[in-house]
């Protein structure tokens, strides 16, 4: 979380280029919108059963990261973002579901928000700014603005276990219900899980078309390295002592 948004600042001041990073992580993790309780997940449960907790700077509710991938976009209104958060999400989520498409997936931006206020949990909730399949959620996406700059971030889920993710928002059998109703993963619309590989070029195919740019492999710059260290230790200290700093790979 401290690299995506140390990239993001790099990208403001003009050190670094618009960028699409695409990650996986070491364990179970679960990432707290910037502004949310963290008495809202179950941090006992989580440190019980090996889960990170960390904070992320976009918005929005909790997540459970697992077997997914996990991308983040980074660019300005230079690079042609529209300004303002809708119009944001409409271009680079026209992005996202164009990767659904090349995995065979049929998705299409959430036409109607729904969900319950009062849960903890972000699949259970939908936004305009989520992708759906039919009715049920395949994935939502968070952001965070800094001057003309977006940092968006989300998920691909590849699979979910249900019962654990119930277990650390606290959901009720009515919402763990609605969670297993609701939601789509990749293996569940695909009938076979996808590979990590097929995802990562896909996301990376749909969103270079959405922004059109060409996508080349980089590393991070000594700048956002210094960043992101610093970034990393002020995260530290917005979460529960129980929680261990989670790895992303």
């Amino acid at each position: 979380m401290a690299v995506d948004r140390a990239i993001q600042v790099a990208r403001q001041d003009g050190d670094a280029p618009p960028t699409l990073r695409l990650y996986e992580w070491a364990r179970p993790t679960v990432t707290l919108g910037r502004f949310q309780d963290a008495d809202s997940v179950d941090a006992d449960y989580c440190s019980a059963h090996g889960i990170d907790l960390v904070r992320r700077h976009t918005g929005g509710r909790g997540v459970l990261h697992d077997d997914e991938v996990t991308y983040s976009v980074i660019a300005g209104v230079a690079d042609g973002i529209p300004r303002g958060t809708n119009a944001s999400y409409r271009m680079l989520c026209g992005g996202l579901a164009m990767a659904y498409g090349l995995l065979g997936v049929d998705a299409a931006l959430t036409s109607r928000p729904r969900g319950s206020r009062d849960s903890a949990a972000c699949y259970l909730h939908t936004t305009q700014a989520d992708l759906s399949m039919g009715v049920r959620k395949l994935s939502g996406s968070a952001q965070v603005w800094l001057g003309s700059t977006v940092l968006q971030h989300g998920s691909f889920t590849i699979s979910r276990d249900i019962v654990r993710e119930a277990s650390v928002f606290r959901l009720t059998a009515e919402e763990r219900e609605r969670l297993s109703q609701d939601t789509l993963t990749l293996e569940s619309a695909l009938g076979i899980p996808p590979t990590r590989t097929c995802v990562r070029q896909a996301v990376a195919e749909g969103l270079a078309e959405a922004l059109g740019l060409d996508i080349v492999a980089g590393k991070l710059s000594a700048g956002e390295l210094e960043i992101a260290a610093r970034l990393h230790s002020e995260l530290l200290q917005q979460i529960p002592p129980v929680s261990r700093t989670a790895g992303s790979r």
